[in-house]
């Protein structure tokens, strides 16, 4: 697949420059940092929650995990993880577990961990399990605008 089509239109409406870095398969964001030896502190996953006043794609580093209850006191929200089959309605263009972190592309709200602020370029997945995204860090930072800057990754 390469890069999913809403992504790769979103980047190129944004004028953000990027470059695919194929890997080997990899099920998880934190294998893909792995096999393309790329420092999981710069490989960016994303993982969607929702309640009942709607979605948000919290986006941190591959091998960190959400501290829930910490993002929600943050947010006053009672978000929860979304499962695979609304995941996948949602990204139809993206293999499942491989949804890039760029929530504005799919008109979803963005949570940002304040880990992913000061690197010099980021990685991602590009909507499959054999390709990453790596944009600079001041274009993640572009990419990421509007996203509420938090610390909720342990």
């Amino acid at each position: 697949m390469t890069i999913a089509n809403t992504l790769r239109q979103y980047l190129d409406d944004a004028c953000i420059a990027y470059e695919t870095v194929p890997h080997p398969f990899a099920g998880s964001s934190q294998q893909a940092a792995e096999v393309s030896h790329v420092s999981g502190s710069r490989l960016a996953k994303g993982v969607l929650l929702a309640d009942g006043i709607g979605y948000l794609l919290a986006v941190l580093p591959s091998p960190l995990h959400v501290e829930l209850d910490a993002l929600n006191e943050q947010l006053d929200r009672n978000l929860e993880l979304v499962d695979e089959e609304e995941i996948a309605r949602l990204f139809p263009d993206c293999d499942r577990g491989a949804i890039p972190p760029v929530g504005r592309a799919y008109q979803i709200e963005v949570a940002l961990d304040a880990t992913l602020f000061d690197e010099p370029d980021i990685y991602f997945e590009a909507g499959d399990h054999v390709d990453l995204v790596r944009v600079g860090g001041t274009d993640f930072q572009t990419l990421s605008r509007g996203a509420r800057r938090l610390c909720f990754a342990y």
